[in-house]
């Protein structure tokens, strides 16, 4: 028995015996991404006994270890360096260097150890102990973890999700890799196919397009991220081709053959193309991570994706089993992963009602520039019958886009004609998830102080590009009669 299963279980032990359960924990988490430390911090804080299970070697989940973090430390080193010798004056000095992806990425590691300590503090502080291993369910409120059994009254499933791998893909083949593996990648190739234009396909698509590498961008629906407006469509599809990369609507795959050594791989769409590049990188959905969950013991049944459905409350269909994060699938994300599982733990504590506003999640995409966006598109409003009107503002025209020299963006208010109401903000551009909050929190507002008003009214910073809400905002309010 290690050192941790011995202190979980003094702490267990010294637990029971002050509560009088009869069972070791009031909350046992499976997983430690955001979905998992979510419901673990807000149950132990409402005075819950909570430990949490974590298969991995160390605490964080996927957003931490092989997803958002490594993801976006990597765009950052690319956008950065990129920018930095783009510079003209670096040009004039005769500066020519092209940086390796073993040089991009040197400074991940050090981003995901400040990630690991700084949430390891989170239980620490909250005498929440960590379970070292994978946890398989034995019945109804006991679970096997590396070998020593646990009860709980409640559980949260917050295992997150890996990327899907259709069986007749070889990824063992050095030149095909997932949105996990990807990140491995030490030497920068020519060329890449990326398959599967969803929000995953279109960041990597654009962070390799930013380094030079030849992108096929193959999409199997007929435009790109069809959850955002139709005009954020439209940009970014023509920012894109404007950077080079080849979009492929309405494709979809047949075969994908790997060449001899690391000469490639060939992708045969079943319109007859075929796609030959140095690498492909598969970005076509996710599975959620319920395999070896046990739950057939809880009568728990996944679906074909591996993905569990809940309700409002995140329950299951065993009421003391809670699940939240990617597992559920849509929104997935890292974001709205721990709200859920903020919103789960207030429910078994009692607190249904909590102050979550979970209807009210906005969209971050980390593409060059970024994409945002909060409230309803156009095409809702339109087939709501909504009486609405649109106030823009292009970053063209912003001063301090113009000082920064990133100009490319445009910011949308949608909002009622007859009350002024905000009832959706989409921004592209630079910064667009820092953005899109003030947009949030004024939406958030009771009736009147939810209108456009507000930006009008205002003194934004001179310049920022806040002041995108203001100009927006008169861009709208010009269209009324």
């Amino acid at each position: 028995m290690n050192d941790t299963t011995n202190s979980c279980r003094t702490y267990r032990n010294r637990e029971k015996a002050a509560s009088g359960s009869n069972r070791d924990f009031d909350l046992l988490v499976i997983g430690t991404g955001p979905g998992g430390e979510g419901a673990a911090m807000q149950a132990a804080k409402g005075g819950y006994h909570v430990a949490v299970a974590e298969r991995h070697y160390s605490i964080g989940g996927g957003c931490t270890h092989w997803g958002t973090i490594p993801s976006k430390a990597l765009r950052y080193a690319i956008t950065s360096t990129m920018t930095a010798l783009n510079n003209p004056m670096f040009r004039e000095w005769g500066v020519r260097f092209s940086p390796s992806m073993r040089q991009l990425k040197q400074g991940t590691q050090a981003i995901i150890a400040k990630q690991v300590n700084m949430r390891q503090s989170f239980y620490d502080r909250n005498d929440v102990p960590i379970l070292q291993g994978a946890a398989r369910f034995v019945d109804e409120h006991t679970v096997e973890v590396a070998g020593e059994r646990y009860t709980a009254d409640h559980f949260v499933i917050a295992t997150g999700s890996r990327p899907y791998r259709p069986p007749n893909v070889d990824f063992d083949h050095p030149c095909i890799f997932d949105s996990d593996t990807i990140l491995d990648l030490d030497t920068k190739p020519h060329s890449i196919t990326i398959y599967g234009a969803g929000v995953i396909g279109v960041e990597y698509a654009s962070m390799f397009r930013n380094l030079g590498i030849k992108i096929n961008l193959v999409n199997t629906r007929e435009k790109l991220l069809e959850f955002l407006d139709d005009e954020i469509i439209d940009a970014l599809s023509y920012h894109l081709r404007d950077q080079g990369i080849l979009i492929r609507h309405n494709e979809s795959f047949e075969s994908l053959e790997g060449c001899p050594g690391d000469n490639g791989a060939v992708m045969r769409l079943k319109s007859g193309k075929l796609l030959k590049t140095d690498m492909v990188l598969w970005a076509n959905g996710r599975q959620g991570n319920t395999d070896a969950l046990g739950l057939d013991a809880v009568d728990l049944e996944p679906n074909s994706r591996g993905q569990l459905v809940v309700d409002e409350q995140f329950q299951t269909a065993r009421e003391h089993i809670y699940a939240v994060g990617d597992v559920i699938g849509y929104p997935s994300l890292a974001s709205a992963a721990y709200t859920q599982g903020r919103a789960a733990a207030m429910h078994m504590l009692g607190k249904k009602d909590g102050n979550l506003r979970l209807h009210d999640i906005p969209t971050g995409i980390y593409t060059s520039p970024e994409i945002s966006s909060v409230g309803k598109t156009e095409r809702e409003l339109t087939a709501a019958c909504v009486p609405y009107e649109v106030g823009q503002s292009n970053f063209k025209s912003l001063a301090r886009a113009q000082i920064t020299g990133r100009t490319v963006g445009i910011l949308k208010l949608l909002f009622h004609r007859e009350t002024k109401e905000v009832l959706g903000v989409h921004c592209f551009g630079a910064n667009a998830s820092e953005i899109i909050h003030i947009g949030q929190a004024v939406m958030s507002q009771p009736p009147p102080h939810n209108t456009i008003e507000y930006f009008v009214e205002t003194t934004f910073n001179y310049p920022t590009m806040a002041e995108a809400y203001r100009v927006a905002a008169l861009n709208g309010y010009n269209r009324l009669f």
